[in-house]
């Protein structure tokens, strides 16, 4: 095991991004404090007016793809102002009611399940954009690096060899259905038991909605294993091939990430959910 220091990424910073909002706009927020859950941060902000929002980075294009999801049914925020500071791109969206769960249960999953369904076919009619890239076979934009892996352990480094093997099959995600690309349990809001919100659309792209179901099974087999089934079925007559993709990258982004950000306890969690996961494949 390697203790070398790898690139982490930057959490948000709050009181810096809204001065700067205030000083492009001439819009001051106030900050109420940071919001619940997340790997790079979020906050809860104030308009003058009174009304609360939720700061957050973005990717540019995410606003559109939330508002395609809205008009499929989707609870997801509104953008309600964007910003570039210091070359990251900013948002403050709507907040939606409710919280993150404080437990999984199988209510719950069966209405992520539903938005799953919901999503399918939204992107139709769009022009047919390239492929969604997996990073199976080459760094990701600041995750689903590599070299972690092959570093860590002899555990990562064989999870590794195999990510590379599934990537040589094909390395992208194709389809018309509209994919959140993080679709876990901790990136919803519930309100009095019924599913309030879907947030966190910032990887958010065109590709096939079952890759959002490999990610929530990936985290169930964590988290809730005995709730695993309910997903498990709705995969049954995935192709084999795409499969093998989806919990590829999956494998790659958790254990990366879990190197780069969290303690070796984490790491070990995470690699064994994936190889118990190529185990069943």
């Amino acid at each position: 095991m390697t203790t070398e220091a790898w690139p982490t990424s930057a959490r948000l910073d709050a009181p810096k991004v809204l001065e700067r909002i205030a000083s492009i706009t001439g819009v001051r927020l106030v900050l109420e404090g940071p919001a619940p859950g997340g790997e790079v941060g979020a906050a809860f902000v104030r308009w003058p007016d009174g009304r609360r929002s939720v700061l957050t980075a973005a990717r540019t294009r995410s606003a559109v793809l939330v508002d395609r999801a809205r008009e499929a049914g989707v609870p997801t925020p509104r953008h309600e102002l964007t910003a570039r500071v210091d070359g990251v791109r900013v948002v403050v969206q709507q907040r939606l009611p409710g919280a993150p769960p404080s437990s999984v249960d199988a209510g719950l999953v069966r209405q992520m399940l539903r938005v799953n369904d919901q999503l399918a076919g939204v992107l139709a009619g769009e022009p047919d954009p390239r492929p969604a890239e997996l990073y199976l076979t080459s760094d990701g934009p600041g995750f689903c690096l590599h070299e972690p892996l092959s570093a860590f352990d002899a555990r990562s480094a064989r999870l590794l060899a195999w990510v590379h093997e599934v990537g040589a099959d094909g390395s992208h995600m194709v389809g018309d259905d509209l994919t959140h690309m993080d679709f876990h349990p901790w990136n919803v809001l519930v309100d009095r038991g019924r599913l309030s919100g879907v947030v966190d659309w910032d990887g958010a792209q065109r590709g096939d909605r079952h890759f959002d179901l490999v990610t929530l099974l990936f985290y169930l087999r964590a988290h809730a294993p005995a709730l695993a089934a309910l997903v498990e079925e709705r995969l049954r007559l995935l192709p084999a091939r795409r499969m093998r993709a989806y919990w590829a990258h999956m494998s790659l982004r958790q254990v990366d990430w879990s190197i780069r950000h969290h303690d070796a306890a984490t790491v070990r969690r995470w690699l064994t959910v994936a190889e118990e996961g190529i185990a069943a494949l």
